[in-house]
């Protein structure tokens, strides 16, 4: 049972960064952020674990039963990550490209100290053993100088790439000649760049959250492994009964002026071809979805919705469903991962193909980053628009992709592409 105490939030513009500074002596950390954007299905601002009760680190093979029985035997909050590569799991597939990150496949640890935001104020939830530190950490959290933290310098990393454009494009154009072929009809190519650099990342992602100020943004610390991720993307969402699941497929950028922004947007909510990638993906996620759902209850609430974000335009689409009452949530998961944005359709035949024309372990990226409360409901987000950093390596990666439909043209891709890169790219060069 935990300890739990609501405080008031003294007037800061610098909550994020306190909140992370004081995490940041323990090795394993973990920070969600809605970035204040409304979200009707959403349930506070903000939301922190610090410090391991027990945790659980696993790779591909049983990853999903041993969740399912941590989860049971925790009876608590629980947050982590699933990586994409949970896909050979799933299915028959493997992953042979090569990894610089090492991420273990899974993660989730039960945290000794929980922080929650919300229109209430700040909550602390502490277990037992940390409860007689809960009121001076408050005051740590508030009156701690972090001054010196805010004049150290980043090291300025000289950003490479793993395909330059003419291979990204050789690459793109296999993809449709297997979609010529009618072995997939759509799939999403992702490219890395990436650099040897030694960055803070605290500071990192918190200059990457300034620029994005992105729904389901995410902190993760797990000793010298960093995920900063500034994610629009929900993956998958239960409550009670009910599922959310909201795949993004159709990307724009922002104009220079309001006229320009608004003939984008407009422009990107009547793109056939953005549309038809969005429709593909709907139809998969719902078909996902029926694998666990009540009879007849998978249903479209929002088809192709555009939404503006601080650095793009997104075209997103919610499909709801109503499960048993007894269904493990983690059933949910292993029937919906990877999620249907993030792969193609069909999805085996996609991964298969991606895994071949890839040429780096995705990992982390286009898995999810989540948290289960006690009464098993959970969040997850898409680890998309993320820093990932090795800092035992002196290695980070940041990986962007497009979806590839029959009517592709290989160079607006690669476009799409750098318009995707251009919030890493400027956190970490600038």
């Amino acid at each position: 049972m935990r300890t739990v105490k609501t405080f008031p939030v003294p007037d800061s513009d610098d909550l994020l960064e306190r909140l992370l500074l004081w995490a940041s002596h323990n090795p394993v950390s973990c920070l969600f952020t809605s970035n204040a954007h409304e979200d009707r299905y959403g349930k506070f601002e903000l939301l922190l674990g610090v410090g391991v009760k027990s945790d659980l680190t696993c790779n591909a093979g049983n990853a999903f039963q041993k969740l399912s029985d941590y989860r049971r035997q925790t009876s608590d909050w629980i947050l982590g990550f699933l990586t994409y590569d949970l896909k050979n799991e799933v299915e028959r597939l493997q992953s042979d490209n090569p990894d610089e990150l090492h991420f273990p496949d899974l993660y989730f640890f039960q945290p000794l100290k929980l922080l929650k935001l919300t229109s209430k104020g700040l909550q602390f939830l502490y277990l037992p053993e940390v409860s007689n530190e809960l009121e001076a950490d408050y005051q740590v959290i508030f009156d701690g100088d972090y001054g010196h933290f805010r004049t150290e310098d980043l090291e300025t990393p000289k950003i490479k790439v793993r395909f330059n454009k003419d291979a990204y494009c050789a690459q793109v154009s296999q993809m449709l000649d297997e979609i010529k072929r009618g072995t997939i009809y759509e799939a999403n190519f992702c490219q890395e760049f990436y650099a040897e650099a030694n960055i803070n990342p605290i500071k990192s992602f918190l200059k990457l959250n300034a620029m994005s100020r992105a729904p389901f943004a995410a902190y993760f610390r797990l000793g010298e492994q960093y995920a900063l991720c500034s994610s629009p993307e929900r993956y998958l969402q239960k409550e009670d009964t009910k599922l959310i699941s909201q795949p993004i497929k159709g990307t724009s950028r922002r104009g220079q002026t309001p006229d320009e922004d608004k003939r984008l947007k407009q422009a990107l909510a009547h793109d056939p071809k953005e549309r038809s990638e969005n429709i593909m993906i709907t139809d998969l996620v719902r078909n996902d979805l029926s694998r666990v759902a009540s009879k007849g209850s998978v249903r479209v609430e929002e088809l192709c919705r555009i939404y503006t974000y601080e650095q793009v335009h997104q075209m997103i689409t919610t499909i709801s469903a109503e499960i048993p009452a007894a269904t493990d949530p983690i059933l949910c998961l292993k029937h919906t991962f990877p999620m249907g944005s993030m792969t193609g359709a069909p999805k085996i035949s996609a991964m298969q193909i991606i895994e071949s024309l890839e040429n780096r372990k995705r990992g982390l990226y286009s898995g999810s980053i989540g948290y289960f409360t006690p009464e098993g409901n959970f969040d997850f987000n898409v680890v998309i628009r993320s820093i990932l950093y090795n800092a035992q390596q002196k290695y980070l990666s940041f990986t962007v992709g497009s979806a590839i439909t029959a009517q592709a043209i290989p160079e607006n891709e690669y476009e799409e592409c750098l318009v995707k890169a251009k919030a890493m790219r400027k956190t970490l060069e600038s």
